[in-house]
């Protein structure tokens, strides 16, 4: 099929700049992050999308227990200072005799009974008592701490691993110009440099750690690489309790070591580790999962590439060469796409806006813009045991478009493409057409068990969203992405339900404020999801007019005939029946317009009153942090932008962001990656504006004279 627009520039360099334009890289000088001493919530990371490596006060991962990532049931805490990536999974063995197929489970529709992956509802997060089987399907696969990486002192004739107390005075910053952090502390009386950084380009890691007036009679600096096994916990991504259960085997070659990690007496190793050194390091395998590198003189320089367990060895770049790469892309990566300048504003929140969207945009990039859909923790720690909720896609990468840098979406679009089978054979097994997107899963897009995520719809029309977010960047055609939104739009049309006054979306079904899971057998027709529907079957229908192709005739039966949400009292009600609306979790009746395009269905006064009904007394701490954005988005396509701004900004536990940028929402989440993400979606509708705006410059921020918005490069929204 045609190409409905030629292709934009995707080749990662530079964008030319109109004269006058925004100075990128002072804005971005603007917001380097500067920490001294241990914070336990504000890691800094190095990264590239597929690989990610967090870090405390030391530049290395020295002291991970400092930095933790609660349990949800009670166990052992995770930490912060992970190694993950994209390509690294584990899956534990079969549970013997567990009976994997009981979660599944009948539920009446018009149709008949159609089955789905349920399970008994849980306390939050904590699965511990669901029954093995379940919480085997849950957990697995899961994604793995691939290594640590810390400094060691010397102790009598080996050495140790030092104590948080033996830290002392240290500065820290991570120079978002060059995408390196540069790390200066003592540690057991002697002063320390380290450098640290990934490569863009390659699974690679680097680390320069250069003694301070260096003695050639102390001891060389020295570090060691640990390697665990996989972990079923919830946020842990590490289990070292059973060293058994995996083997490290070490093979030196030019210039370090060669290590083949298997896991569960398998013969083919599941990821392996090339380790390069400075020339007169020693390297020395010092346990069975154990490596310590000493520098002989001076300078210890290291670089370790990481890599699936298929293929050739890597060889992976020296040290040197990453410096020089990450120096080389980040400006690149900045003076691309678009940008924002606030510093002439008066309004004192501005300044803090303007750091949020900077530090969002470095940390979506290096964790959100990999082959897989992120997780909400992205790569710094697991949640949901490092699994992505393809809900969320939309919230941590849409963006990318938005700012002109499409190609950063589109490595995760494969991912529909590899799994549309397994799509069609869940939606086929239910009795409907095309494909239906699962929620809660890993690489294999296997569906988990549970009493929300199977019902959940809404994240059906993302697909279709993102295509047409990056055909306005350049990024996508027909050719590309016309099949994927074909069967989306099938299963869209097909799971609507015809009823005497339109089509009806459920019973069973959990809207995306998902307070009624135990409703899920009644619940029907949430306003979200019924704009979002109608929306996205027309976008469908228009890439199929593009392709010259007919208009699909039951698409649009279903977009023109979908049931116009309930108003209850002037307001909208998240469900049509009892209780009507809880006021906790997302406010998602207003999501009808505001993420979801204007599409004549949802009532404008209707969500208008509903979003000031919302702002004037909502259980704001149960909300997450896209609901801002969220929130934000709403406002400003009503044409209220003061009321935009200050739902962007408001001041709620679940809407602050940490030195280092992460938008913390609980000690099980500390960094939720889909806040950073929506906040760069909203201030491109705000900034950028949208289809029907009107055309004024920055629609969604106030006129009052206190705001100052130079931008550039940002795609209209929809």
């Amino acid at each position: 099929m045609p190409s409905p627009e030629p292709a934009g520039d995707l080749s990662g360099g530079p964008r030319p700049r109109a004269a006058g334009g925004i100075d990128r890289r002072s804005v971005v000088a603007r917001h380097r992050v500067e920490t001294a001493g241990i914070d336990p919530d504000a890691a800094l990371s190095v990264g590239n999308g597929e690989l990610c490596m967090t870090v405390d006060a030391t530049g290395l991962q020295t002291f991970p227990g400092r930095y933790p990532v609660a349990d949800p049931a009670g166990g052992v805490p995770g930490t912060l200072l992970s190694t993950q990536s994209q390509w690294g999974w584990h899956s534990t063995p079969r549970p013997a005799g567990a009976d994997l197929s009981r979660t599944v489970r009948p539920y009446r529709t018009p149709r008949g009974d159609v089955g789905y992956v349920d399970s008994a509802p849980l306390d939050g997060s904590d699965d511990s008592a669901l029954d093995e089987g379940t919480r085997w399907l849950r957990a697995n696969p899961h994604r793995l701490d691939l290594l640590r990486i810390g400094l060691v002192v010397p102790h009598g004739s080996g050495h140790r691993a030092p104590e948080a107390a033996e830290l002392g005075r240290c500065r820290q910053d991570l120079d978002l110009w060059t995408g390196v952090v540069r790390s200066s502390f003592t540690l057991a009386g002697r002063p320390l440099r380290v450098r640290t950084a990934c490569h863009p380009g390659e699974d690679t890691l680097a680390l320069r750690i250069e003694p301070v007036g260096h003695d050639p009679a102390e001891p060389g600096v020295a570090v060691r690489l640990a390697f665990p096994y996989g972990s079923q916990s919830w946020s842990n991504a590490a289990d070292w309790s059973r060293p058994g259960a995996h083997s490290s085997d070490v093979e030196r070659v030019p210039g370090g070591v060669l290590v083949r990690r298997r896991l569960d007496g398998r013969p083919d190793p599941l990821y392996r580790v090339r380790v390069r050194t400075s020339p007169q390091a020693a390297v020395d395998r010092t346990g069975e999962h154990e490596l310590l590198v000493i520098a002989q003189d001076g300078v210890l320089e290291l670089a370790v590439t990481l890599a699936e367990g298929g293929g050739g060895d890597p060889a992976g770049a020296d040290a040197g060469a990453v410096f020089a790469a990450s120096r080389a892309h980040w400006p690149a990566f900045w003076d691309r796409g678009a940008a924002i300048d606030l510093a002439g504003s008066t309004d004192p929140r501005a300044q803090e806006l303007e750091r949020r969207a900077v530090l969002s945009q470095y940390l979506t990039a290096i964790q959100c813009a990999g082959s897989l859909p992120p997780q909400e923790t992205g790569l710094t720690c697991n949640s949901w045991r490092g699994r992505f909720h393809l809900e969320m896609h939309w919230w941590h990468a849409a963006h990318f478009a938005l700012w002109a840098r499409p190609d950063l979406l589109r490595r995760s679009m494969g991912f529909y493409r590899r799994i549309l089978p397994a799509a069609r054979a869940t939606a086929a097994s239910q009795g409907y057409r095309g494909a239906r997107w699962p929620k809660q899963v890993g690489p294999d897009g296997r569906e988990s068990p549970s009493s929300i995520g199977p019902f959940l719809l809404w994240q059906q029309p993302h697909v279709i969203h993102f295509a047409e977010l990056l055909r306005r960047a350049g990024g996508g055609d027909a050719a590309e992405y016309g099949d994927l939104i074909e069967e989306t739009a099938d299963f869209m049309a097909d799971v609507a339900e015809p009823a005497a006054d339109g089509f009806s979306l459920g019973p069973p079904l959990v809207p995306a404020q998902e307070s009624y899971a135990d409703l899920r057998d009644r619940a029907h027709d949430p306003p979200f999801e019924i704009a979002y529907w109608a929306w996205a079957l027309g976008v469908a229908q228009q890439w199929r007019v593009r392709a010259g192709l007919p208009p699909e005739p039951r698409w649009e039966e279903v977009r023109t005939r979908i049931r116009r949400p309930l108003v209850r009292g002037g307001l909208y009600p998240a469900i049509p029946i009892e209780p009507f609306t809880v006021r906790a979790d997302h406010p998602s009746m207003v999501y009808a317009l505001g993420p979801v395009p204007d599409t004549g269905l949802a009532d404008r006064e209707a969500v208008r009153a509903t979003l000031h009904d919302v702002l004037a007394d909502w259980d704001w701490a149960s909300t997450w942090g896209w609901d801002y954005p969220a929130l934000a988005m709403t406002a400003a396509r009503l044409g209220e932008p003061e009321t935009a701004v200050d739902a962007l900004l408001r001041d709620t536990p679940k809407n602050r962001y940490l030195p280092n940028g992460h938008n913390r929402q609980t000690g099980t989440l500390p960094a939720y990656l889909p806040g950073n993400g929506g906040l760069l979606a909203a201030l491109a509708l705000m900034a950028g504006g949208w289809d029907g705006d009107g055309g004024a410059h920055a629609p969604g921020f106030p006129r009052d004279g206190t705001w100052s918005v130079r931008h550039e490069g940002f795609v209209r929204s929809p």
